[in-house]
């Protein structure tokens, strides 16, 4: 119960908010009313547009904790930059990569590049309203802290000061003019807790569980006007009596709004007539405003229903920024390994650079003698090539007339034939043929048993569901559906005996004959099904798998295979021994002759080489550099990932309690429409009929009014080129 009332009370908070705010705005736009004023542009006409929203958190007496400040700056003209003259502190950008930099001015110029700004910061400057909440117990002031608990007559009273306001002429006196704030309150009570509920400048709702307030003030409205309370009483506080057992109070949340008064125009307030007219619009604004409230409702369903998609899209944007952040430390630490292997190729074509220079001049030592060497040593290898062909044939090797140019080849061949892969591939191949051949002659049995290891699973299933049609019964006959009985028991409705009874009559029907016949027979039918066939033949095709794996780990399968191993091994050694000696030869031989047929050049040979390792060297060292920079860039992109990843999941930890607040928004938005009502009945109507019959010098104060009013814009600052609006949300904490 005590969770019910906190979502409920969450959900009235924002049908005020809403109320104050977004409802007026979606209705008098539906209606082709404008909320401008003459000199106030809408948010897609001005060139620049501060949609502002000042959230107060407070302690349970109203006292403020600390001010966050949401701006929405629209760029309707795509400007490249945008200068903001903000008192905020701790500003940050909460949706685009927009940064800013300090003019002469000291004002932030951020770089918009023609998009909106979305900024958030903590509030500095005093709030036009504050709001004071104080408890009384049986008459006596409380605070809410000793309140907790407590039982008796209660009194919670909401006072509003205001503190904005300008010095105009009335007449030939100065006077200050407060801005015309329409305050809102609202909570939630508890009716097992609070009875006998009565509130003075509000409404109560009750549906026997809930009792849910609404209040409304204009503090400072009656000074503006200057009417007397005899004439017309404008509410300026909101007051709540009750009946309290064990008290305590959920969030309390207060709205201050001034776009009310926007749609009248002060300058043609200099008649009676037009006074009339003015209040006729005002009147024709409080009408579409009701009228509205039904609209809100219908888009808060479509916002609902889109709500899914929403989640499901957030979801899938953090997994893809999630595989970036890894993708991006990757390549960060793939750059690390280029740059640091570039910084050692440079220090190692320095050193080439260097041996290439003393090559150059050593070759110049060695021209003499060729001849003779290139003979003797043609004739010993031709000499050792015989002797190693003809040990092979003798260990039963068919080979071909070895030579210089193929012996290589050869003994190659041999060697691959005779690698641990491919004799273990072969002897492995072998034993699987025989193995499979084996186990596929029992897939019959093998296949039956798996069947028998399904059933089992089928059967609990098909149980499980006839139990859940069992139960629907049960529970119908006794006036229950399924989710209102389990929500009964949840809430502790229905006692342990029936519950136990319920359970028991269950049973009974699960173990009749009837329900019995019914299991065996879906059972049956599932079993047949092209589903679980496809299952029980797939489970076959695995167990033969792991039957062959597991004969092919038997010892008699193993030990064949480590004898062929063991005599390739002994076969490779020979051959691998008999190669490096003709390899060791042949390396001889062929520096010889290389000797003997580039001595010649080698001189100039080795000149070219140094021109080419003096261009490596440069080389390497423009690599080293372009790697340094690569470098820095991958870590920036990594860092920027990680940033990505990070923000992405933080949206998609709020997703659910979006999708909660907006079901119960629309839950509290029906509630709205009687209350706008009542609003219009008790306060604009009876303004507005006062004003019309006595106008003395109500149209110089009202116009006044509505000028204060239409300048107050924003509470963190405009710059000449910026129009704006603002709300303010004030959040009290619970008193528990």
């Amino acid at each position: 119960m005590k969770r019910l009332i906190k979502l409920m009370s969450v959900a009235l908070c924002l049908t005020i908010v809403l109320s104050a705010s977004l409802v007026g705005v979606f209705a008098l736009s539906m209606n082709g009313i404008s909320l401008g004023g003459k000199d106030k542009a809408t948010p897609d006409e001005a060139e620049l547009f501060k949609d502002e929203t000042v959230y107060v958190m407070a302690k349970a007496d109203g006292t403020v904790d600390k001010i966050i400040v949401s701006d929405w700056i629209k760029n309707n003209k795509g400007a490249a930059t945008i200068t903001d003259v903000s008192t905020l502190g701790d500003i940050e950008n909460v949706k685009t990569d927009a940064s800013f930099t300090l003019d002469s001015d000291n004002m932030r110029v951020w770089e918009a590049n023609g998009e909106d700004l979305y900024l958030k910061g903590t509030g500095k400057e005093l709030l036009p309203v504050d709001l004071c909440v104080t408890y009384a117990l049986n008459g006596k002031v409380i605070s809410p802290e000793d309140l907790a608990g407590k039982s008796g007559k209660v009194t919670i009273r909401f006072d509003y000061t205001n503190n904005a306001y300008e010095t105009v002429k009335i007449g030939d006196r100065d006077e200050k003019i407060y801005v015309p704030f329409l305050m809102m309150s609202g909570m939630i009570l508890d009716g097992a807790k609070f009875s006998n509920v009565t509130v003075t400048n509000g409404k109560v709702i009750s549906d026997g569980d809930r009792v849910m307030l609404a209040g409304i003030a204009f503090p400072g409205l009656q000074h503006d006007l200057g009417l007397t309370r005899d004439e017309i009483d404008i509410p300026s506080y909101f007051e709540v009596n009750a009946d309290v057992e064990d008290f305590e109070l959920g969030t309390t949340v207060t709205i201050a709004a001034n776009g009310l008064a926007n749609d009248l125009n002060a300058d043609d307030l200099d008649s009676l007539d037009s006074l009339k007219d003015s209040l006729n619009s005002l009147e024709s604004a409080m009408t579409a405003l009701i009228d509205g409230s039904s609209q809100l409702y219908t888009g808060l369903e479509t916002l609902l229903e889109k709500s899914g998609t929403l989640s499901e899209g957030v979801d899938e944007l953090y997994a893809g920024a999630e595989a970036l952040s890894n993708g991006a430390d990757q390549v960060n630490d793939g750059a690390k390994q280029l740059s640091d292997g570039a910084d050692a190729l440079n220090a190692g074509t320095i050193t080439l650079d260097l041996g290439a220079l003393d090559l150059s001049s050593g070759l110049q030592t060695l021209d003499s003698n060729s001849g003779l060497l290139n003979a003797g040593s043609d004739q010993t290898f031709d000499a050792i090539l015989a002797t190693a062909q003809k040990s092979l044939k003798d260990a039963g090797l068919d080979v071909p007339a070895l030579t210089a140019d193929n012996y290589a080849d050869v003994l190659n061949g041999l060697l691959d034939n005779l690698s641990e892969e491919n004799v273990r591939a072969l002897a492995e191949a072998t034993a699987k043929e025989k193995v499979s051949a084996a186990v596929e002659a029992n897939r019959e049995t093998v296949a039956a048993a798996v069947t028998d290891a399904v059933r089992p699973t089928v059967q609990a299933k098909v149980e499980s569901g006839v139990r859940d049609q069992v139960t629907a019964k049960v529970l119908e006959a006794l006036g229950y559906s399924v989710e209102d009985y389990n929500n009964a028991v949840a809430a502790g409705l229905v006692d342990e005996t029936t519950q136990a009874q319920v359970s028991g009559a269950i049973d009974a029907q699960m173990a009749s004959d009837e329900v019995a016949a019914t299991v065996a027979s879906l059972t049956e039918q599932n079993m047949q099904s092209e589903a679980v066939q496809a299952t029980i033949a797939a489970n076959t095709d695995a167990k033969i798998q792991s039957l062959i794996a597991e004969n092919m780990q038997s010892d008699e399968v193993q030990n064949g295979v480590a004898d062929a191993l063991a005599k390739a091994k002994t076969g490779r050694e020979s051959i691998a021994a008999l190669k490096d000696q003709l390899d060791s030869y042949n390396t001889f031989n062929k520096g010889l002759k290389t000797y003997t047929d580039g001595v010649g050049s080698a001189s100039a040979g080795a000149a070219q080489l140094h021109s080419g390792t003096t261009q490596i060297k440069l080389g390497s060292s423009a690599l080293k550099n372009g790697a340094s920079d690569l470098k820095d860039g991958t870590e920036q992109l990594s860092t920027g990932a990680d940033t990505l990843k990070n923000g992405i999941l933080t949206l998609k930890n709020g997703v659910p309690a979006l999708v909660d607040g907006v079901s119960q928004l629309r839950d509290g938005s029906m509630e709205l429409s009687s209350g706008l009502q009542t609003f219009n009945d008790e306060g604009i109507s009876k303004i507005t009929s006062l004003l019309k019959n006595d106008v003395g010098d109500l149209a110089e104060r009202l116009k006044a009014t509505i000028k204060v009013a239409q300048n107050y814009k924003s509470y963190s600052g405009l710059t000449d080129n910026m129009d704006g609006e603002v709300k303010f949300i004030y959040k009290t904490e619970e008193i528990n």
